[in-house]
């Protein structure tokens, strides 16, 4: 029988119709020519991803912070006397533990004139306590009566009011007069201020 083993191009074409690999034996190792693919380019729908646009007020969780609690401020106010009606009486004086000789002796006149005794009020020198309010004296002296002397409204967080007169703020009565040792020496005011205090006294 003839050789029909043939090396001839046309010949191989007939019997062949797909891609042939030459492997090289040389090292007993198979290898193949790479195939060279053409590149592959995806349709432009499916390069495009969708966008997913996060609103961050709607789509994110809501994180509520607790109020915090309001913190109460609290005093340890010295005063004299034993507060036993709810009558608070104010002064400023920085250097006097009350006030001059003359200004504490006024007082002590006028505490008299309407029947009050050291059980009924409580004391405070306000210089001490710069920047308290009225609410922070209430709150702790629960104020019934405030007699002022020397300390002024807009430092107790306090509507204007007119001196020497009384006014009422709530269920509390309340006398702004000037400081006890100038008001000594001012006999208009403390004639003015002798007639309030006398209101007190009949009701």
């Amino acid at each position: 029988m003839d050789n029909q083993l043939t090396s001839n191009a046309e010949a191989l074409r007939l019997f062949f119709t797909d891609d042939i690999y030459l492997v090289k034996d040389d090292v007993q190792n198979a290898f193949a020519e790479p195939v060279k693919l053409s590149p592959y380019i995806a349709p432009q729908e499916t390069l495009s991803k969708p966008i997913i646009e996060i609103n961050a007020v709607e789509d994110l969780p809501l994180i509520v912070e607790e109020p915090k609690p309001i913190l109460k401020k609290e005093f340890n106010f010295e005063f004299l006397g034993k507060n036993q009606k709810g009558i608070l009486i104010l002064v400023n004086d920085s250097v006097n533990k009350v006030s001059s000789e003359q200004g504490t002796e006024l007082l002590r006149k006028l505490v008299k004139a309407i029947e009050l005794t050291n059980n009924d009020f409580a004391l405070v020198n306000y210089a001490k306590y710069n920047g308290v309010t009225f609410e922070d004296l209430s709150g702790f002296f629960n104020c019934q009566l405030v007699l002022s002397f020397g300390v002024e409204t807009q430092q107790l967080g306090l509507p204007a009011q007119t001196l020497h007169q009384l006014c009422k703020l709530g269920n509390t009565r309340l006398i702004f007069t000037s400081n006890l040792h100038d008001l000594d020496s001012d006999q208009a005011s403390k004639k003015i201020l002798w007639t309030n205090l006398q209101q007190l006294k009949n009701g």
